[in-house]
């Protein structure tokens, strides 16, 4: 494996586009003190980006949401981008996706408006250098924690990036993914769901319609969460002690319209759930664009973490 020496700033941005964002695996063991995970959005893509380029499980990369990002390079870097295809280009030519490529010095890589998918991953061999806040570099903006700066904010003009070097041959993971672990984004998304604790108390026609309709995904959508417009979903439960909320979460509100819990979510909720989406199901779900449809489908909590070890598998060697 690569070893990192010293960082070096190496990338400057020329653009930044509406929203670019440096995110590690997420923040944990913080929650009790009211502080959420952040992360990447689409963790099945973000893990992708760092396997092409030979970095360990956890190194941070870019999360590029709705592209307009333009970026110059100040010395060669191998570098891989997954996730959407938002028209990625070197020099005005066609960046291929989902494979490690070489970015050369001076040259400037663009991204465009999504063509499929709503966010895209860079990932850069060696890593980008950031300080850790609260043992992690995930950028969550509300809270003004994580990114380069440490407070959360997303990149700006001018902003210039370091990038540990590395010794050894650059990027030792495999050169591209397979095509069966490549997501089609422009598919309808259909989306595990397990059950919750309060799933009982929803009447027998919601329950038909929550797992029979083809949702949309609202306009209000952001890192904290997706809300779902259909069918009004009725619960009998009137009052909720307020309690954990895990990732993936979904939450009924009092007009009945589900609510998914994301990366930057508040810590605790009150509302009545139907349970929540498998990791997987909460990557797809980022990766959807508004008036996209979606479909939620029950799974067991067996299926969806033999799923998840699956995928975690691929990268064990790399986390080591």
């Amino acid at each position: 494996m690569n070893q990192k020496s010293n960082p070096e700033p190496c990338i400057r941005v020329l653009r930044a586009g509406p929203l670019a964002l440096l995110q590690d695996s997420g923040r944990f063991g913080v929650r009790h003190l009211g502080v959420t995970q952040g992360g990447p959005a689409d963790l099945y893509s973000w893990a992708w980006a760092n396997h092409l380029t030979g970095n360990p499980w956890g190194t941070a990369n870019l999360e590029i949401t709705f592209g307009g990002l333009q970026l110059v390079a100040g010395r060669d870097l191998e570098i891989a981008i997954t996730g959407a295809d938002m028209g990625a280009t070197i020099e005005q030519r066609p960046v291929p996706l989902w494979q490690r490529i070489t970015w050369k010095e001076g040259e400037i890589l663009a991204f465009a408006a999504p063509v499929s998918g709503l966010r895209a991953y860079l990932a850069v061999c060696g890593g980008f250098v950031a300080e850790p806040v609260l043992g992690s570099v995930a950028s969550v903006t509300r809270e003004a924690l994580g990114g380069f700066c440490g407070m959360g904010t997303k990149l700006e003009t001018g902003d210039q990036l370091s990038v540990y070097s590395t010794r050894g041959e650059p990027g030792d993971g495999p050169l591209q993914a397979p095509r069966d672990a490549i997501p089609d984004f422009r598919q309808p998304a259909v989306l595990d769901l397990l059950p919750g604790a309060q799933i009982a108390h929803f009447t027998g026609r919601s329950l038909f319609d929550a797992f029979n309709t083809w949702w949309q995904v609202d306009d209000r959508a952001d890192r904290m969460g997706v809300r779902l417009t259909g069918p009004r979903l009725q619960c009998q439960i009137s009052t909720l002690v307020s309690e954990g909320i895990n990732l993936g979460g979904v939450q009924v509100p009092p007009d009945g319209q589900p609510i998914v819990l994301l990366n930057d979510r508040q810590t605790i909720g009150g509302y009545p759930r139907l349970g929540s989406l498998s990791p997987l199901a909460a990557s797809r779900l980022a990766q959807c664009l508004p008036r996209e449809r979606v479909k939620l489908v029950a799974r067991s909590s067996e299926a969806a973490l033999k799923q998840y070890r699956g995928f975690r598998a691929l990268f064990y060697e790399k986390s080591r």
